[in-house]
């Protein structure tokens, strides 16, 4: 039996084997490991202090710890999963499987200092932003990298093409193909950068925030600097001072909220490459046996931007919801958190594919660089905009008024219009020879 034709999610089915290096990060098996991890990686760091009741750990030992979690797999999660069977509660049941790692080791006069002093949100707002983060730099990066890139690449290609623009879906003055899409390479690359920029969170000091379990046993010890120094030193995280039982997830909002702008800007970018084929200024590269209607065979259709398009609406709606929700929580805590963050990386999954199916549909376009010129050619009235201004310039009486008197009309407007007009106008002959220079293949301005 295909597993896939049951999946409830199309992430964990259909669209599986696009977005499998995510479940590096997110699945359950990638909660329950970076739990284990960020459990070693505490009981090292409390190796290190000063306290009778632990011995330093040489190098063998370190080794030996933190084999616990590197060689961790399917075998171990499964131990963890028939623990929590008996405990129902996930975090605890990592607890005990360290304690049963370490028992079976020379470590077992430790075992005692394994979550030590924690809660379970000690754990989970650490090891999520943990696998956020990895997840981000691993996967979701360098892929929005890779379609920046291409953006990029393609600007540089087409940006002596000229195009007629439309605003308002009518004919306006003309530009060029690379500008525009040079446009979106900008509005990317600015979220790119904040992206990157965002210094994911943790939340550390035991059930209420205040390090109370901490202090009231080893109150010599600095525990906020303790703290301070386990998240970053270890684990590359920095720790929000001030919470209640939980981490506030501001930060996390704020990755979510970047996400979504750059979802936003993708649509608009899938939508404007939808109607660029839709009026034939590209066509379609043709795959041998592929099927664009079921009905109708001439068909090509422009599905990778359409399919990027639907997936990126899913990721907002989730964003949206995680960005409003997280930050919301019942005095020092609330459960609402925990099922909201299993899900992180179900709208990362449907950004990865939208971010896959763009640059799969930008892979198959073909230049129509003949439309683009008979479209041009076609709209001699865009160049009303250009005579007008020069007019204004030479202080010409009413220029505006004068072009809009002769461009709407349902007449035909072309080059010869133009030109007559031009030798109609009283001006000096080398202005009107810098007017008759004017087309809609050569009005594209600067950029």
């Amino acid at each position: 039996m295909n597993n896939s034709l049951f999946s409830i999610s199309p992430i964990d089915g259909r669209y599986e084997k696009n977005v499998r290096e995510l479940q590096n990060f997110f699945s359950e098996y990638a909660l329950i490991y970076y739990r284990v991890y960020v459990e070693i990686e505490y009981l090292i760091s409390l190796t290190k202090l000063d306290l009778n009741e632990i011995h330093q750990l040489n190098e063998v030992e370190l080794l030996e710890m933190r084999n616990i979690y590197k060689m961790f797999n399917e075998h171990d999660a499964k131990r963890i999963k028939e623990i929590e069977a008996t405990t129902n509660h996930d975090v605890k049941a990592v607890e005990y499987f360290i304690k049963e790692k370490l028992e079976a080791s020379s470590l077992s006069s430790i075992k005692e200092f394994v979550h030590f002093g924690l809660t379970s949100q000690d754990i989970n707002n650490t090891a999520i932003p943990l696998s956020l983060q990895h997840g981000l730099d691993s996967v979701m990066i360098p892929t929005l990298s890779e379609l920046i890139d291409k953006l990029n690449a393609l600007s540089n290609d087409w940006k002596d093409i000229s195009m007629l623009s439309r605003t308002h879906g009518q004919a306006a003055s003309p530009t060029k193909l690379g500008k525009e899409i040079k446009v979106f390479h900008e509005r990317l690359n600015n979220q790119f950068f904040k992206l990157k920029l965002i210094k994911q969170k943790a939340k550390f000091g035991g059930a209420t925030g205040n390090f109370n379990a901490h202090h009231i046993t080893y109150p010599q010890v600095n525990w906020i600097d303790f703290a301070n120094h386990f998240l970053q030193d270890a684990l590359g995280l920095e720790r929000s001072q001030f919470t209640t039982q939980i981490e506030h997830y501001d930060t996390l909002a704020e990755t979510f909220d970047t996400l979504k702008r750059i979802c936003t800007i993708l649509i608009d970018f899938n939508r404007d490459m939808w109607q660029y084929i839709s009026i034939d200024y590209f066509k379609q590269k043709i795959k041998q046996g592929e099927v664009g209607s079921s009905a109708m065979p001439h068909k090509v259709n422009p599905i990778d931007f359409e399919n990027s398009e639907g997936n990126l609406g899913i990721a907002i709606a989730l964003f949206e919801h995680f960005s409003t929700k997280l930050p919301i929580s019942r005095l020092q805590r609330d459960l609402t958190d925990s099922t909201v963050l299993r899900n992180i990386g179900v709208p990362l999954a449907h950004l990865l594919l939208s971010l896959k199916s763009t640059m799969r549909g930008l892979d198959k376009l073909i230049l129509n660089e003949e439309k683009l010129k008979n479209d041009l050619e076609n709209n001699w009235a865009v160049v009303a905009e250009a005579i007008q201004t020069i007019l204004r310039r030479e202080n010409y009486p009413n220029p505006y008024e004068t072009l809009k008197a002769l461009t709407r009309t349902n007449s035909k407007i072309d080059q010869e219009t133009f030109l007559q007009f031009i030798q109609s106008l009283d001006l000096n002959e080398q202005v009107k020879e810098e007017l008759r220079k004017i087309t809609p293949h050569n009005y594209t301005g600067v950029y």
